[in-house]
């Protein structure tokens, strides 16, 4: 008895002991997020983008804009200047997004290809139903697994008839 109290102590004391630390992410700076601006090719951050004039804009465009699309513009450089905070980071999740698929950081999702893979359309309905983030990633790998489990599924059959 005094084996099972002393081992269940010891462990109660290593549970706690660890620290808890809390990793903050960064941010994403508005500096290093590139857009492209018309049909040549050419890019520019989000910081320069609520930053430009009009006349700076259209150079880089290639072409003039009309009176909405400047009025356009200028309420859209407001709400890009909006979503920066001071220190240059950005604010809405919406633009972090859009940022880390541009990067490609949102590609693999294994969790939506195994659930494909053994669950079949159970399993892409499941990602359909789940909000986050992710869902988009985790949809399309859903439908590849799907797919991987189909064509697995006909060659054992094809294996197994020939």
């Amino acid at each position: 008895m005094k084996k099972i109290i002393l081992l269940f102590t010891g462990l109660w004391i290593l549970t706690n002991s660890f620290a808890a630390t809390k990793v903050i992410d960064p941010g994403l700076k508005a500096s290093e997020i590139f857009v492209p601006v018309g049909k040549t090719g050419q890019r520019i951050s989000l910081l320069d983008l609520t930053e430009i004039s009009i006349k700076e804009f259209e150079k880089l465009r290639g072409y003039e804009l009309s009176f909405f699309d400047r009025l356009r513009f200028k309420k859209t450089q407001r709400q890009l200047r909006n979503q920066i905070n001071l220190d240059g980071t950005i604010s809405s999740r919406r633009l972090e997004k859009f940022a880390r698929q541009q990067d490609g950081e949102n590609s693999f999702h294994l969790g939506g290809f195994l659930l494909g893979l053994f669950l079949g359309p159970i399993g892409v309905a499941i990602c359909y139903f789940t909000n986050d983030d992710y869902k988009r990633d985790r949809v399309r790998w859903a439908w590849r697994g799907f797919l991987a489990m189909l064509v697995i599924a006909v060659a054992i059959i094809g294996a197994a008839g020939g």
